[in-house]
């Protein structure tokens, strides 16, 4: 299933898993520099305010602190963002969300950097907020974001469509309508290591900061703005992170810029490290969606027609609202043959915590929709959901919503063959509807399926490149480093071992450098499961450029030519496997001719196009497909649903490290648990109801299910060795599944995220009173357990 290969596909140790097995990883909460003074962060604890006036005189008199700064004591731009610059470091005249930040301390002390802050005066005056984002489009709701709308509606963040065929027509000549409303809640990323950074001056007037950064690049880039600094006199590089999922970008760079200026106003290190509360109450968080869809199809049912209308919350600022609100347009329809398409996204300012990146990336909702919709036709047509989509889904040929005819290797068919095979639809479907039928003890079993296609990489959303750096020393060992960033998921190990193959060495010979601005070029962001199939070919590249040399210098003392040597089990054999040197000879000989012995390698993915005036083009080079079944019961008495089994089938193109996959897939489905049961991050008239994660609901290893993974390889000419990716694919379908499943076993709906015991019980979720809000604000005004302070 792997090919022939020695390193990729087989067993190994991942690279970085000692240190954080033993305890000696250092993540960013155990950076420490001689003189290091710490640093703390005034939050607004308002939605929606104009700020009269900032007293600092109190707090910089308080015994240990060394600096107070606001947002006059910025040096240039108060904004910055990747695609829209509104997110401020400080804010100066006006809070939009509750987690803004006002000031920023540094104290010799954590505690007295935390009482300075609190010790800051702030005079507000109280602005009427906008919570819903369909509210937020019409008066008398306030603009957010004067002349920032890119439409006749106020407070749009931004705006997409797609449009395929003629809608009407469809909806004319279908002989089923079905039109539904769903709703998906405001996800927290929940990593178990809160943010953190180190920010250092350097002898040339610059700065150096270290910590929990997901992205480097893009935090420098904001960074050279903020402090009006050259790039080049910035550096910027990640510590080991405890988890990311998407949310370590903006908050990192907020945060990296907050500690550069305290260490430039003081002359000395500063640590930042939040608390959880701080975490959460400043983060950004997943989007919450309002879906209006209709669905068109006839009696057999092929589908004539799509219809979505959605509205994004994107909080505050607009963070990746625009980025991730496309991926949404681009596949609000799924993995189905639909000859007429419409489909609007809108993004929306409100008070509420701003939204961006997180795993999945505009996907798990549209999914979630798209999936429950196609379930329900079944039923109406009284055809087998699996039967159904077996007739409507993408093949070999089809073209998506987008007018994008899909590259050869469409493999739905395969995945879902897999997936009911392994979790036995057919003969579990029909005994678990005669168990129903039996059962009088209130718990009622189901079992249900969903399945998707999702674009790799950035795709049409920007330029997409990465490089690579390969470095063979005298003594055999080997340096890779890549511009992008190992969170957690196995990047380092992943190109250790893509290095390694190339090389014909073991993986223990291979060491992974931390990504790091000065070290290797600007990649881009860590981002869209870009990781593999991006950093990847740029570290075979450079790998193959070194080898090309190696075998060009063992040619001579073997007799034959280069071209028919290779690398193997570190030696270089000829073509017969008559005659083989060791690589490590091979390396002396090479270091002993002068030849270089380092290499650099550079990637741009395949042409892709978007035409955002007509609503379509070539979205993405390639994609993957996947599968999910669930089963699960359900107590019909209290609403809780027990997952029991997952199934989840991927076509990963190439499993570089099968057990890594696997950890992604198992960590993406107990994720799509959660979204799917548990996790609800409450706001009420903007203030967060929750602030830890004792309160915030998670899956923990007692309701994780048994989760069977099934790896599918079909290798794609666009990856290294035919790789792909998994991270997000990973995680976008347990919860349409599990929604599935308890349609089955209940016979009712769910269109609202979480199904939670309210939701499963009612039918609808049963929201925490505006009390419940009120009593927080007034804790905070009190200096309460308020965002850690």
């Amino acid at each position: 299933m792997s090919g022939p290969h020695d390193i990729i596909g087989q067993p190994h140790w991942r690279v970085d898993g000692i240190g954080k097995v033993t305890g000696s990883a250092r993540f960013g909460a155990d950076l420490a520099a001689p003189g290091m003074l710490h640093g703390a962060v005034l939050l607004a604890r308002r939605p929606h305010a104009r700020v009269r006036s900032i007293s600092i005189d109190a707090a910089k008199r308080l015994p240990g602190v060394r600096a107070v700064l606001t947002a006059a004591d910025l040096p240039a731009a108060r904004c910055f963002g990747t695609v829209v610059k509104n997110l401020p470091v400080l804010v100066s005249d006006r809070v939009r969300f509750y987690g803004d930040a006002l000031a920023i301390v540094a104290a010799d002390e954590p505690c007295q950097a935390a009482a300075a802050a609190q010790a800051i005066e702030v005079e507000y005056e109280d602005l009427p907020g906008v919570f819903d984002p369909q509210d937020a489009l019409k008066p008398p709701a306030p603009e957010l974001h004067p002349n920032a709308a890119t439409s006749e509606l106020q407070n749009v963040c931004a705006r997409h469509h797609v449009t395929k065929g003629d809608l009407q027509a469809g909806m004319a000549d279908a002989d089923v309508i079905l039109e539904r409303t769903f709703r998906t809640s405001t996800i927290e990323h929940a990593y178990l290591e809160p943010e953190a950074v180190l920010a250092e001056c350097t002898e040339d007037g610059g700065v150096r900061v270290t910590g929990s950064i997901q992205n480097i690049f893009s935090t420098r880039r904001a960074m050279s703005e903020v402090l009006k600094l050259d790039l080049a006199r910035i550096t910027v590089k990640h510590a080991a992170l405890g988890g990311s999922f998407g949310g370590k970008d903006e908050v990192m760079t907020q945060m990296a810029c907050r500690a550069s200026l305290l260490a430039q106003a003081t002359g000395r290190p500063v640590k930042m490290v939040y608390t959880r509360e701080e975490s959460m109450c400043q983060s950004y968080k997943r989007h919450p969606y309002v879906l209006h869809y209709c669905l068109g199809a006839k009696k057999d049912g092929q589908l004539t027609a799509i219809e979505a209308r959605i509205v994004a919350d994107a909080g505050a600022y607009a963070s990746m609202s625009p980025f991730v609100t496309w991926r949404s347009t681009v596949q609000a329809t799924g993995p189905y043959e639909c000859a007429h398409v419409s489909v609007e996204v809108l993004a929306t300012y409100t008070n509420n915590v701003y939204t961006g990146a997180m795993r999945g990336f505009g996907s798990p909702q549209v999914n979630f929709a798209i999936e429950s919709l196609i379930d329900e036709l079944a039923e109406q047509l009284k055809i087998d959901p699996l039967a159904l989509r077996k007739k409507i889904i993408f093949r070999d040929g089809s073209i998506t919503s987008t007018g994008q005819p899909l590259p050869p290797g469409v493999s739905l068919d395969q995945v879902l063959t897999r997936a009911t095979d392994r979790a036995q639809w057919t003969a579990l479907r029909e005994e678990i509807t005669r168990d129903n039928e039996t059962r009088t003890n209130g718990r009622r079993r189901g079992l249900g399926l969903a399945c998707s296609y999702r674009g790799v990489s950035l795709g049409a959303e920007g330029v997409d490149a990465a490089g690579a750096l390969v470095s063979v020393q005298t003594d055999g060992s080997v340096l890779v480093s890549i511009g992008l960033t190992d969170m957690g998921q196995g990047v380092s190990s992943t190109m250790a071992l893509i290095a390694a193959e190339v090389l014909g060495i073991d993986v223990s010979r291979v060491k992974f450098f931390p990504v790091h601005t000065g070290r290797v070029p600007d990649s881009g962001p860590t981002v869209a499961s870009r990781s593999t199939i991006m950093g990847g070919q740029a570290t075979k590249k450079a790998a193959e450029k070194v080898r090309d040399e190696l075998l060009a210098v063992a040619a001579e003392p073997l007799g034959t030519p280069a071209a028919d040597l290779r690398m193997s089990r570190g030696r270089v054999v000829s073509g017969a496997g008559s005659q083989s040197l060791p690589f490590d000879e091979v390396v002396a000989r090479a270091f002993a001719a002068g030849r270089p012995l380092f290499a650099f390698g550079w990637h741009r993915a395949p042409h892709t196009s978007w035409d955002e005036k007509r609503g379509c083009g070539e979205a993405y080079f390639t994609f993957v497909y996947g599968a999910n079944v669930a089963e699960v019961e359900v107590d019909t008495d209290t609403g809780r649903v027990e997952v029991k089994r997952v199934v989840a089938v991927h076509d990963v193109g190439r499993a570089i490290s099968p057990a890594m996959v696997r950890s992604q897939v198992y960590g993406g489905v107990v994720m799509g648990m959660g979204y799917g049961l548990l996790e609800d991050y409450l706001q009420e008239q903007g203030v967060p109801v929750v602030r830890n994660l004792d309160e915030y609901l998670l899956p923990t290893l007692m309701d994780t299910p048994e989760i069977d993974v099934d790896i599918v390889e079909n290798p794609d000419s666009a990856g290294p060795f035919g790789a792909k990716s998994i991270g997000e694919p990973a995680t976008e379908l347990a919860a349409p599944a599990i929604v599935n499943a308890i349609a089955h076993a209940t016979g009712r709906r769910t269109l609202t995220l979480p199904a939670d015991l309210e939701t499963v019980l009612l039918g609808a979720p049963l929201r925490r009173p505006a009390k419940r809000a009120a009593e927080l604000a007034r804790d905070a005004e009190r200096g309460g357990k308020s965002c850690g302070l």
